[in-house]
């Protein structure tokens, strides 16, 4: 049976469905943005070298509620957590007994965290977006941020479904983080305190 589309019609056609199929990390991205309030996931982080040879892997749980609060829960090798509360960022290492804590805005401006609790509406004003296409199943986009002044050169998020599966972050002495995300619950409930931090009383206390 012969074509109906005329051949030129079938070129516009084929060009607009390229587009859309490029398109697929950022419209992961956005719609993660967008529809995502909250999220718990576990997590493994590993550390590479300007070699990309492996130095460090972490593993622990992730916990997401937007706006402008998240929680990390270092579990191996070493217990630490990482507690943004809305205005401050607190970094507590449990062996060394040691907590810092400095202004959640400064320390995460130009970061991916800063992207993850802050929204849709940050994406653009902070990151150049780029579609990274489709690998190990995942859509991929990559992040340039526009600041000069950021600690990042290069930032990768993968997506699945419009969940966020990877991310990578290359920091401007070259070194590059890997965070792989598993068993992740969307929007879950969270207790009003989940993520209020209190110092232990015979903690030593730093502020930047």
């Amino acid at each position: 049976m012969p074509s109906i589309l005329h051949p030129g019609l079938l070129l516009v056609l084929l060009a607009l469905c390229g587009n859309l199929w490029a398109a697929a990390g950022p419209e992961q991205m956005r719609r993660f943005l967008q529809e995502v309030k909250g999220l718990e996931a576990r997590f493994e982080q590993t550390l590479l070298n300007t070699q990309n040879q492996q130095e460090v892997k972490t593993r622990g749980a992730f916990y997401l509620n937007r706006p402008n609060q998240f929680r990390w829960d270092y579990l191996e090798p070493e217990k630490q957590q990482l507690i943004a509360d809305g205005r401050q960022i607190w970094l507590y290492d449990s062996d060394l007994d040691q907590v810092s804590v400095q202004s959640q805005d400064s320390a995460l401006k130009g970061t991916p965290a800063m992207l993850l609790i802050s929204g849709e509406q940050k994406v653009d004003e902070t990151f150049k977006v780029y579609d990274q296409g489709s690998r190990e199943s995942l859509d991929w986009v990559k992040l340039l941020p526009r600041d000069e002044e950021s600690q990042f050169v290069r930032i990768l998020l993968a997506f699945d479904e419009g969940e966020l599966r990877r991310m990578e972050m290359v920091d401007k002495f070259g070194q590059m983080t890997r965070f792989r995300f598993y068993d992740v619950h969307l929007n879950p409930e969270f207790s009003s305190d989940f993520f209020h931090f209190e110092p232990p009383l015979n903690a030593d206390l730093y502020s930047r």
